[in-house]
């Protein structure tokens, strides 16, 4: 992959060509589930035993999923040696002009990242963040122009202000959202439709975002405000089916898929893959 140096960071873009024009396309990059998934980065959970055979299963029908949603899935291949890998969203963010890759605020995590910057290159000139800013794509939640992040133990002050500098020449403001008692702003808040935010309001103030309408998660599924919009449906974790019925209620197309595996590993639907429109 060949690139040049920017003002901020190093910037890639297509070698030779410009992207070629054809129909909308919504691809979902997904990564092979690690055999070391055990051995995963835990903050706001116990450590428990994780089946890899049933993650690799689980991990293969929300691939099914998305493609039920109609996403042409890329699965990148296994990465043993990073037992976080298969939650590829923290690698990078993909916007309609440019894709960011992070710099993820788990040391362990940031060998994973090249990889996935490899291949989004092929559909965005993708910019990259430099030390001492750390930020995990999980604490980005984008809606319209405005980008939120959450102020996590993941994302600090460095990394929220360089991903704002990097953004700014392209029309999008960046805004540090406080939340609290969970990994990443997207476990606290999520787009479900053109005008609906899903939230936890024990982790984040849904005031924080002006403009929109929220719905609370079952107060008994703290961790069900992960959802993953694609087109008019919404993934949903099989662990919550009572946000599952509030969403319904509200006439939103709502699919769920099993996720026990992933979710001891703080992990979540929107974790496991990054879409591309293109």
């Amino acid at each position: 992959m060949r690139g040049r140096q920017s003002r901020r960071g190093r910037r890639y873009a297509p070698a030779g060509t410009a992207r070629k024009e054809h129909c909308l396309t919504t691809i979902a990059i997904t990564r092979a589930v690690s055999r070391a998934i055990g051995r995963c980065e835990l903050t706001h959970r116990q450590r428990e035993p994780i089946d890899v055979a049933l993650a690799r299963r689980q991990h293969a029908a929300y691939e099914e999923t998305l493609r039920e949603a109609g996403c042409e899935v890329r699965r990148l291949p296994e990465q043993p040696n990073w037992p976080d890998s298969v939650f590829v969203e923290d690698t990078a963010i993909v916007l309609d002009e440019v894709a960011v890759s992070m710099r993820p605020g788990a040391p362990s995590r940031r060998g994973e990242v090249a990889s996935v910057a490899d291949v989004l290159v092929e559909f965005r000139e993708v910019l990259t963040m430099d030390a001492p800013a750390t930020l995990d794509g999980g604490d980005v939640l984008r809606l319209g122009k405005r980008i939120y992040v959450g102020a996590s133990s993941r994302s600090n002050r460095d990394g929220i202000a360089q991903f704002g500098g990097l953004l700014a020449p392209r029309g999008y403001r960046v805004e540090a959202v406080a939340i609290q008692g969970c990994l990443h702003l997207k476990s606290a808040v999520t787009q479900v439709a053109d005008d609906l935010l899903l939230v936890n309001p024990e982790r984040v103030d849904p005031q924080a975002f002006p403009g929109w309408n929220s719905i609370a998660c079952d107060p008994a599924e703290a961790d069900a405000a992960n959802a993953l919009r694609i087109g008019e449906r919404v993934i949903l974790s099989a662990s919550w089916p009572r946000t599952a019925a509030r969403l319904r209620q509200r006439g939103i197309d709502v699919r769920t898929v099993a996720m026990s595996e992933m979710e001891k590993a703080e992990g979540a639907v929107t974790c496991c893959s990054l879409i591309v429109e293109q």
